[in-house]
Parts: C-alpha cells; sequence; structure tokens
C-alpha cells in the first residue's frame, strides 16, 4: 500500500445513482457506533458483504474526526448504493480546515492522525466538499468504496 500525504484530487460532490439512504445523529461519543452499525445494514441488505469491513472502519474514522474536532451539533450520514460501490458522505455544520491525512511524528506513541490514511488506503476515491463559497458553512467527506479495490486490497 502506497502511504497517502494529501487527499486525491476530489471530484464533485455528486451523489451517485442508485439507492439512497440518510441517517442524522447527535454530535455525541456514541455516533460512530451507530452510524458504522447503519452502514453495515446498508450494504448488507444490498448484497454487498464484501465491502463492509471496509466500510464500517472508514466510516467510523470519519465520524469519529467530525466528533473530536468540530462543534457541530448533528453529523449527517448519505450511503448511496448500487451494484458497482457505495459512495459514503459525512457532513457536518463546521467547515473549519480541511481535513488531511497526516503521519505520526513518532509512530510507537502517536496514537492519533492516521484515520484518513486508512481511509485513503481503503477507498477507491474520496475527497471532501465545502458548502458556502466564501462563508462556507458546512463540508462533507466522502469516500467510494467498490468491488473492484476490495478485491485489488485481498490480493
Amino acid at each position: 500500500m502506497t502511504p497517502v500525504t494529501d487527499p486525491p484530487s476530489p471530484a464533485p460532490y455528486l451523489p451517485q445513482r442508485g439507492e439512497r439512504y440518510r441517517l442524522v445523529v447527535p454530535n455525541a461519543p456514541t455516533a460512530p457506533k451507530v452510524v458504522r452499525d447503519f452502514v453495515a445494514t446498508v450494504l448488507w441488505v444490498a448484497e454487498h458483504p464484501h465491502l463492509v469491513d471496509d466500510a464500517r472502519l472508514c466510516v467510523s474514522e470519519v465520524v469519529s474526526n467530525a466528533y473530536c474536532h468540530t462543534g457541530s451539533p448533528q453529523i449527517r450520514v448519505e450511503v448511496t448504493v448500487n451494484h458497482r460501490q457505495v459512495t459514503v458522505y459525512v457532513t457536518d455544520d463546521e467547515p473549519g480546515s480541511t481535513p488531511r491525512p497526516r503521519t505520526a511524528v513518532q509512530p510507537d506513541r502517536d496514537e492519533h492522525g492516521r484515520g484518513l490514511l486508512l481511509v485513503g488506503g481503503l477507498a477507491a476515491r474520496w475527497g471532501t466538499t465545502a458548502y458556502g463559497a466564501q462563508s462556507p458553512h458546512s463540508k462533507t467527506v466522502w469516500f467510494t468504496l467498490s468491488a473492484a479495490s476490495a478485491a485489488r486490497l485481498s490480493v
């Protein structure tokens, strides 16, 4: 796996074609688990069991970042599923700085800051989108998992 230093050039925030599922959770310590379980259920029902583990890990990292680094009162999640892929969008109401992956300063001791490296390693694509032009009011971190990327990683 190649280390990721910056997110790939994001595609515009355009929900993929397919079935859409939405969930709004309070920005609370329980949010990552609630969203993880929601995404896993959607993928099982949509017959993408091979993407469940990667999706759970990625969404947990992104929602945990929103919980730890924003004061947004709620976190909105949208999952779009079709026969080839799943795209998960996590939106909060505090645009702040754009999340970026970073490497640990002291790899033996630094337990934080590597979640987006995991997302970058597992996702076929990922990125961020801020809303509100010169006065941003919210941001979305999104990632796409596909059957092709899951097969490539398992080889």
